[in-house]
């Protein structure tokens, strides 16, 4: 699971069914997911990690995000997800906990194997509320420092406006500094204030939808890159496996490191 260095691209026009080609060899590529996998069990309400594993082999994702693993925080899970995914999908897991106790935690992680720079946790937690948070992570990719923040906000509309400014405070303000959000942002409504904030600062990106997972009607999770013009592709991964492993679809990504004028090719043929 490589970054890649080469990819092409087809797209359908707007005006007609003959697909668009798009090569360029100059770009660094690489792929980023975002899977909700729901501690482990599926729609059918069975826990069966090794299915989360194999979607994750499926989604052969550079670089993933994951929210609402479980590492022994409910008393119903006997497996240490850390250690089974780790060893399952060959990812060094990297943890973002928003609920912690002695003998255990749950909340974020990471899944990657490229060198991490620096680690934060954003807390953006409200009172008498399930208690939320981001993990921040700087890391290096084919010698660019790429900035990943992998968030789950909160069920309610106020809830995810006070977390939304809580993450607008943390971003950048380096124009040129490379940024990545994915997550599971709860959010139903297209036009709501959260979606908002978000599109003004990276850009929109476009809406995906990825739940339930059997029968997909809503956007829930969402990625996006800043340069805007470096996001070339996205999808949600979907397989007979995935639509039953967890109740969200995973959500991937391509994006273009090094040359932010993928998308634009892409759009200039369209």
């Amino acid at each position: 699971m490589g970054v890649v260095s080469r990819l092409r691209l087809q797209r359908k026009t707007r005006r007609g069914n003959s697909p668009i080609q798009i090569e360029d060899e100059r770009a660094d590529f690489i792929t980023v997911a975002s899977y909700n996998i729901h501690r482990g069990v599926g729609i059918d309400r069975r826990p069966d990690l090794e299915r989360i594993a194999e979607v994750i082999r499926e989604l052969d994702a550079d670089v993933i995000g994951l929210q609402e693993i479980d590492v022994q925080y409910f008393r119903k899970s006997k497996v240490d997800q850390v250690d089974y995914l780790s060893k399952a999908t060959g990812f060094n897991v990297l943890l973002g906990p928003t609920r912690k106790r002695e003998d255990g935690h749950y909340g974020n992680a990471v899944l990657t194997n490229h060198r991490i720079i620096q680690k934060r946790q954003i807390n953006f937690s409200v009172p008498g509320r399930e208690p939320r948070g981001a993990i921040d992570v700087d890391l290096e990719i084919k010698e660019k420092r790429v900035r990943l923040i992998v968030a789950h906000l909160g069920l309610g509309i106020f809830e995810r406006r006070f977390q939304v400014k809580r993450l607008r405070e943390s971003f950048s303000s380096q124009c040129g500094h490379f940024e990545i959000m994915v997550g599971d942002i709860n959010e139903w409504f297209p036009k709501g204030s959260p979606l908002r904030q978000l599109h003004d600062y990276f850009g929109r990106s476009p809406g995906r939808r990825t739940f339930p997972s059997c029968f997909p009607v809503l956007a829930l999770d969402r990625i996006w890159v800043r340069p805007a013009d470096a996001l070339v592709e996205m999808d949600v991964h979907v397989s007979p496996l995935s639509r039953f492993a967890s109740d969200h679809l995973p959500l991937k990504a391509t994006i273009a490191l090094s040359n932010g004028t993928a998308m634009k090719a892409a759009n200039s043929e369209q």
